[in-house]
């Protein structure tokens, strides 16, 4: 294998077969193919710097002069077992994969957390210094909105570590993309019925709604933009690395504008059953959750990427073309910002008018409760004074003559006491009238006296002026 960068000596990969060394050390790790730890070595590819490139062997170190290497790492979300994934376990998979000739404290940079750009040392693996930068998110790594990109960069290498996939990221030898032939497919495919998925109109193709989502998926796939201008220099890779990024979280976006079209639809529509279940399935407070991740990485990138230009700006290997397309990225990141800003507030206005809605429900509830409670208090009333057993009370022997009246005297004391608590409640109310009228009668005693001092104006007949 080819010697590490900044080292005159060969790898410890390439000793001899009969080396202890040798011997002892994991077999080389396959592209594509997943490692115990579940992290997949996805692209290795070596650039020859005039829009040529090759799959090359997983071994990070330096290319032949004029070349560059560029190696891309998946980092899984979930452990094999099913548990989520935790740091440690993406720092272990990474000192298997890039430990030599990149050092421990580079790999601890990219699964730590927080933005961040910085030079360190370039040491073994590449030149006087390398360039590392990280964009991620907050909250477990299993949540398809935690986003986690970070890179490593020299005038020769590139190695960067994704957690999940990110679309569209690999090159192809096509040079062309499949979806350019999808509209030729839907239409060789009417003559089955309407089967195929669309319908030639005058000027074009209909594709249908189905189809369209099939599309979207494959828009999504990481084979299906095999055109994908090679990259000539390593600014060329490291923005087309960071303009997928932009474009993975910019899909997001436009899938979360989608579907909050899709539920205000259906709530304009008064769908019952729709309100009752994002209630139950608290489906706008986890979006908002979402939403404050996918924000939380477009911060990051818009405190990162502006540092990466600066940075770069004074490498002699950094275009200047490449500059401005780093300029673009963070227009792009900006508007990104004001747009899940914009997000943001839909979904709190949504989750208001759920609010709302629910708050309605109760009280209607509450009505038809109160509701029969009005029929019901009387007759519970009745049931109560005439159930009651009066044995010994006064007023109760009715066969005394002295007491034959005795009924009429509680009856006669239970509305008194209803009219003192009727009285109570009703004091308030009476309260806030007398306040009323005693505050009018002020005014208008005010107003009367005002008008005393006011004579009438001899330069204008029916003037006045105040004194």
């Amino acid at each position: 294998m080819a010697a590490a960068a900044g080292a005159g000596e060969p790898s410890p990969y390439a000793e001899a077969e009969g080396s202890d060394l040798a011997s002892a050390r994991a077999p080389s790790p396959v592209v594509g193919k997943p490692l115990p730890s579940g992290a997949v070595p996805r692209h290795a590819y070596v650039f020859d710097g005039e829009g040529g490139f090759a799959d090359a062997a997983w071994d990070v170190a330096a290319a032949a002069p004029g070349a560059f290497t560029w190696h891309h790492i998946e980092l899984p979300r979930q452990q094999p077992g099913g548990a989520a994934a935790k740091p440690l376990h993406h720092a272990q998979a990474l000192i298997e994969l890039l430990c030599p000739p990149l050092t421990l404290q580079e790999i601890l940079a990219f699964v730590a957390t927080g933005p961040h750009c910085g030079v360190v040392d370039g040491g073994g693996g590449g030149g006087a210094g390398a360039l590392l930068l990280r964009v991620s998110s907050p909250g477990p790594v299993g949540s398809a909105f935690a986003l986690r990109l970070a890179a490593r960069v020299t005038d020769s290498s590139v190695v960067t570590v994704s957690v999940g996939g990110v679309p569209r990221l690999a090159f192809g030898t096509t040079q062309a993309s499949l979806l350019s032939e999808v509209p030729l497919g839907v239409t060789a495919s009417l003559s089955d019925e309407g089967h195929g998925g669309g319908r030639a109109v005058e000027g074009g193709v209909v594709i249908e709604e189905r189809l369209l989502e099939s599309l979207l998926a494959m828009n999504h796939a990481d084979g299906a933009h095999t055109d994908n201008p090679v990259p000539r220099t390593v600014s060329n890779l490291l923005v087309h690395v960071l303009g997928t990024h932009v474009d993975h979280v910019h899909d997001i976006v436009t899938r979360l504008e989608m579907e909050l079209d899709s539920i205000e639809l259906h709530l304009d529509k008064g769908g019952h059953f729709m309100r009752k279940l994002l209630l139950d399935g608290r489906r706008f407070p986890k979006m908002h959750l979402d939403l404050q991740r996918l924000l939380q990485v477009v911060s990051h990138g818009d405190q990162v990427f502006p540092r990466v230009k600066e940075k770069c700006a004074s490498k002699s290997w950094f275009a200047s073309e490449d500059i401005v397309a780093l300029e673009d990225l963070i227009g792009r990141l900006r508007r990104l910002k004001e747009n899940l800003g914009f997000i943001t507030n839909r979904v709190t206005t949504l989750q208001a008018s759920l609010d709302s809605w629910q708050s309605e429900q109760i009280n209607k509830s509450l009505y038809y409760l109160s509701f029969l409670s009005i029929i019901f208090l009387p007759l519970s009333i009745v049931t109560g004074v005439f159930g009651m057993n009066v044995g010994g009370v006064p007023w109760t022997e009715q066969k005394n003559p002295a007491n034959l009246d005795g009924f009429f005297n509680v009856m006669l004391i239970c509305v008194v006491i209803l009219l003192i608590l009727l009285l109570c409640f009703l004091f308030p109310s009476l309260y806030s009238h007398v306040s009323a009228w005693r505050t009018r009668r002020a005014l208008a005693r005010s107003s009367s006296q005002n008008k005393r001092h006011l004579k009438l104006f001899k330069g204008h007949k029916d003037g006045y002026m105040r004194l």
